[in-house]
């Protein structure tokens, strides 16, 4: 099994040598233009929210998968959690919230032991609730694989990974017997109704590139990857979403090991795109880590970047209107979210 770089305490574990690396780690990064910069010639720093939308919580880090390209570290080995209280101080935010849409993560989010409770309680509340699922959970325990019929039954929107519609690159990307697994889910949940536009049973796959280059087009890979997964196994989603690989965590690490670091930024820099910067998930979302603590993104979650002073720091101290002044952070890895068509949790922006 894969040890996350946490376990291993590798030194990329460690969020600051992740930040020095991307402004410092050669002379070409040293040289190159600053996130900050790139934006106020866009007109658009500092980056303030637009107003939340979307309440994101990350449930934990424990996965039962180690995928390379990960940029949580996520892994069976990771023990951190999600607890009650914090769900409880998440519920009480989100009675007084005008954000539409909880968007479920980790890790594996399902595995948390408080998942079914908290998804019963946020639907009484009447949100919009998004799970991001690595599609083979849903195909391990018989108490995970229950959850396909649970998801149906609270109407919860099921966005999942699939880094492609063949075998190989599938299992290269996320291990060995991934696809198969992933198939076989995607099978489950288009059985309950999960992605037939009648139902409104909203099925989506996520992309991620392989390697060091930007996604394709998102709309043509949508059509590509229907025709493929229909083909080949009668299977049927809404959306596919691409989502830049941002250099952070294990996939900074792969950057490093194949010398491709210097080259990805100088790719992620000169493809800045104004349009795609005004439309980033940190405008819209706030995130909620394992802990409680607040940050403006995902990614400024894993590199321990938590929302600014100002602004209330734990999910107990919540305020909404002090949240929607706060200016958002921001760093070299920000690249990521504003390169071509640009990059979200709900995939392209432009």
């Amino acid at each position: 099994m894969i040890k996350s770089l946490k376990t291993r305490e590798h030194k990329l574990s460690d969020p600051n040598y992740q930040l020095q690396l991307l402004n410092s780690h050669s002379k070409s990064l040293r040289e190159q233009p600053k996130f900050r910069d790139k934006l106020g010639e866009a007109g658009l720093f500092p980056l303030e929210p637009t107003g939340i939308e979307i309440f994101q919580m990350n449930l934990g880090y424990m996965c039962n998968m180690t995928c390379k390209h990960c940029h949580v570290d996520a892994g069976p080995d990771r023990s951190e959690m999600m607890d009650r209280e914090t769900f409880e101080h998440c519920i009480e935010a989100l009675r007084h919230s005008q954000a539409t849409t909880v968007d479920l993560t980790g890790g594996a989010p399902e595995m948390n032991p408080h998942f079914k409770w908290f998804v019963e309680e946020a639907s009484r509340l009447g949100k919009n609730i998004i799970v991001r699922s690595n599609l083979t959970i849903l195909t391990t325990a018989p108490k995970y694989r229950a959850l396909v019929n649970f998801f149906a039954d609270h109407q919860v929107e099921v966005t999942c990974s699939l880094p492609f519609y063949n075998r190989s690159r599938t299992d290269r990307q996320r291990g060995e017997g991934t696809y198969d697994k992933s198939i076989e889910a995607l099978q489950k949940l288009n059985h309950v109704g999960y992605g037939k536009e009648e139902t409104g049973l909203e099925l989506n796959l996520v992309y991620n590139p392989a390697g060091a280059f930007l996604p394709g087009g998102q709309a043509s890979m949508e059509q590509t990857f229907k025709e493929q997964l229909h083909r080949q196994h009668g299977i049927v989603f809404n959306n596919l979403y691409t989502i830049t690989n941002l250099p952070i965590s294990r996939f900074l690490d792969f950057l490093l090991q194949s010398g491709n670091l210097d080259e990805y930024m100088d790719r992620l820099i000169s493809s800045f795109n104004p349009a795609a910067a005004r439309g980033v998930m940190c405008r819209n979302t706030i995130s909620v880590g394992w802990d409680g603590q607040l940050y403006d993104c995902d990614f400024n979650q894993m590199l321990e970047m938590p929302v600014e002073e100002s602004a209330p720091g734990h999910i107990s101290e919540w305020h909404e209107g002090r949240l929607n002044n706060r200016t958002i952070r921001i760093n070299q890895h920000c690249f990521g979210c504003t390169a071509g068509a640009g990059s979200s949790c709900g995939g392209a922006t432009t």
